[in-house]
């Protein structure tokens, strides 16, 4: 059974990252794969130091919930991320977890390890902005989120984009929510897809 990682970045619960996440897992969830959503507000996760402990052990100095994403990411076969889009980046709490990320960095380049857990694991983005535009909106997210993808070895296979959710009511826009599904149930034959809202 494949397994499936969903770290839900935005501090707000219930809210349209959530939601938007949940309707791509409710796709994912009728191919009957194993799911581990996790609110990264709930879990205790230090920020990255650059103290280069992990370029000298290939593990993080820190023993904190970071050690629970990383043994969730090195046993998946899809990540899906869901971040808010703050200041035109990710939010701070899920730029944190791709900070810790640097482990994995150091397993390959530093320390000229390889890392090959779960060949051929797929990633999706999932963000939403309030601003009204779509134009370059979500520029500066596409890049950080590539290089995190990159560094643990996953196809970057798409984004999902919604933009003007300070006006907007997805609760009444039903194609969203069938859009996010039929995504997720097509997760296997997923390849470089970008949908924005």
């Amino acid at each position: 059974m494949k397994k499936v990682l969903a770290l839900m970045g935005s501090p707000r619960k219930n809210k349209y990252t959530d939601k938007l996440l949940d309707f791509l897992l409710d796709g994912i969830s009728e191919l009957k794969y194993d799911i581990n959503k996790l609110y990264l507000r709930d879990l205790q996760i230090n920020h990255c130091t650059g103290c280069d402990y992990c370029g000298r052990t290939s593990n993080c100095i820190f023993t904190d919930d970071m050690q629970e994403i990383y043994d969730y990411i090195d046993n998946s076969d899809i990540i899906v991320f869901a971040a808010p889009l703050y200041f035109n980046s990710i939010n701070g709490l899920s730029k944190n977890v791709i900070d810790r990320c640097q482990r994995y960095w150091s397993i390959k380049y530093t320390l000229g390890q390889e890392y090959k857990r779960n060949q051929g694991r797929k990633g999706i983005f999932i963000s939403v902005g309030g601003a009204p535009f779509t134009h370059n909106q979500f520029a500066g997210t596409i890049p950080i989120m590539d290089f995190f993808f990159k560094a643990i070895n996953a196809e970057y296979v798409g984004n999902y984009f919604l933009s003007n959710t300070d006006k907007i009511n997805i609760e009444d826009n039903l194609d969203i929510k069938h859009e996010l599904n039929n995504i997720g149930k097509d997760i296997d034959n997923l390849k470089n897809f970008y949908l924005h809202r």
